[in-house]
């Protein structure tokens, strides 16, 4: 994977250098609502070494802010790519978000010859959504019961998909 530059992050390649400032983004309150885990350190040593998902750390103004990832479905009757993100949350609010996201996808679309892109939020993630719907993605339905929430109940999820066209 190579670095990717928008208008104001740039994604790069995650390293084991990131782990342990991933791990303390993802322990913010905030985020760990959205992304649990008992380790998060480990939990993210995997991702890197997962051979079916791609791990970017986002950079703005010289500090990682966050990460973004995205795994692709290669049959070819339903080829597509998916991804996630999570920002530490004192750059909440600032279009960091609905940057990397528009970056990525491009990177997706234009390089790599994908004509669908999905994203799954909370359905109560109404600032995701947003950000989201920034980009270009689109709700598709609701998933429902779709993820655990830390309270050990189901909670609803939202998928969203953007077809190039789409792309804003």
């Amino acid at each position: 994977m190579t670095t990717l530059h928008g208008e104001r992050v740039t994604l790069r390649p995650a390293g084991p250098e990131d782990v342990d400032g991933l791990a303390a983004i993802r322990a913010t309150p905030e985020v760990r609502v959205r992304w649990q885990g008992e380790d998060l350190a480990a939990e993210i040593k995997d991702d890197l070494a997962d051979p079916d998902l791609e791990l970017l750390t986002i950079e703005h103004e010289g500090r990682v802010v966050g990460a973004i990832q995205w795994h692709e479905e290669t049959d070819a009757m339903y080829r597509h790519a998916g991804m996630d993100l999570y920002l530490d949350p004192v750059v909440h609010g600032r279009g960091l978000g609905s940057d990397a996201v528009r970056t990525l996808s491009r990177h997706l679309i234009h390089e790599l010859g994908h004509h669908r892109l999905v994203i799954d939020p909370a359905a109560d993630n109404t600032a995701a959504i947003a950000c989201y719907a920034k980009v270009g993605f689109q709700p598709v339905g609701v998933m429902r019961r779709y993820e655990r929430g830390p309270d050990g109940t189901w909670h609803d999820g939202l998928l969203m998909d953007l077809l190039p066209e789409d792309l804003r």
